[in-house]
């Protein structure tokens, strides 16, 4: 039986990846910081405890050698140099990357959304050909970027699928970004407001179908680029009606016509001025990729999943990741004040 060992694998994607490979034959191990494991595996799933920053523990885990690594939670050159001094050990490697590596033909990227002007204009879908942001320790895409150059100069010594993976939703998320429209709905907000008319497109990529691609590219080992998204890129106001058909509730949304009033009104973790959208041909082609999911028959757990979490805790309490990313995005007075202005 093949062995493949799994970093990272109690997180958002690494859960369904462990019941991919392991329903696909391969013996894991299963590690991450707290040594848990998932109520999908099968019993002959090994957990195990793993500090992924120490070396000697990472390399006690590999052992003698394994058939296959996959890393969920990889940054920057020095976590791509753990698992090249292990190339010798170690048959091939399936590595979670990013789309934020992108950069357009003026330098623009993720990093630079913020500034004046600074939002990229990518080509409609952006394909893996795409140039990429610097590698670099300075911001999250430049240290994703780094860590892809460390393993593709590894080439066959440790041939690495690297999958670039779009917006991931899903249970287990830190930044899960349908809670924009799950908590509203559940505090009984019957208006919102979407900026930009509601058709922002950031390709979103459901945990399971980057666990297709992971049980997918393990069967297939070699040095490549993919992306990892979904077979849709719906728009915001596509995936707002979505969540309402969940929760079966109706609202109605207001639609603005360029950007966000102010960061309280408007303003949803997938609101951007132009599209993000990937191209998946090259999966289909090179691994024979069709998503077991789509984005609307996803939902279920993910709602569900939410309310729970919601009843257990503040939003800003069970995501501190995304209420530091977005502080005002449950700002209702902001929104109510904003609709006074509007109705006078």
């Amino acid at each position: 039986m093949k062995r493949a060992v799994v970093i990272g694998a109690t997180g958002q994607i690494g859960r369904p990846a462990v019941h991919a490979l392991a329903g696909d034959g391969w013996q894991v191990t299963a590690t991450s910081r707290g040594g848990g494991r998932d109520a999908s595996w099968p019993e002959d799933v090994r957990a195990v405890r793993l500090d992924r920053e120490d070396d000697a523990a990472l390399a006690a885990v590999i052992g003698d050698g394994c058939d296959l690594v996959v890393d969920m939670v990889a940054y920057g050159a020095r976590h791509a140099r753990q698992l090249t001094a292990l190339a010798d050990r170690i048959g091939s490697a399936v590595v979670i990357s990013t789309v934020s590596v992108y950069e357009d033909g003026k330098g623009r990227n993720f990093d630079t959304m913020a500034d004046p002007g600074g939002h990229p204009e990518y080509p409609v879908p952006i394909p893996e050909s795409q140039p990429t942001v610097a590698a670099g320790d300075a911001t999250y895409s430049t240290r994703k970027a780094a860590l892809e150059h460390e393993l593709l100069a590894a080439g066959v010594r440790l041939p690495t699928t690297l999958l670039r993976a779009g917006a991931v939703h899903g249970p287990y998320s830190p930044i899960p970004r349908e809670l924009y429209f799950v908590k509203r709905n559940l505090d009984g907000r019957g208006r919102r407001v979407l900026a930009f008319g509601g058709q922002s497109r950031f390709h979103g990529a459901s945990a399971r179908n980057i666990a297709e691609l992971v049980r997918l590219a393990a069967a297939r080992p070699g040095p490549r680029v993919l992306n990892a998204c979904d077979p849709e890129a719906l728009t915001v106001a596509e995936m707002g009606a979505a969540v309402d058909a969940v929760m079966g509730v109706r609202t109605e949304t207001v639609l603005l016509d360029g950007p966000p009033p102010s960061p309280s009104v408007g303003r949803s973790p997938w609101s951007a001025e132009r599209p993000v959208v990937c191209d998946m041909s090259a999966a289909a082609r090179e691994l024979g990729y069709r998503p077991v999911v789509g984005y609307a028959e996803s939902l279920p757990e993910t709602v569900a999943w939410l309310e729970r979490r919601l009843e257990e805790q503040d939003w800003r309490e069970a995501f501190p990741t995304l209420a530091g990313v977005y502080p005002d995005l449950f700002d209702y007075a902001a929104e109510d004040a904003w609709f006074g202005a509007l109705g006078a």
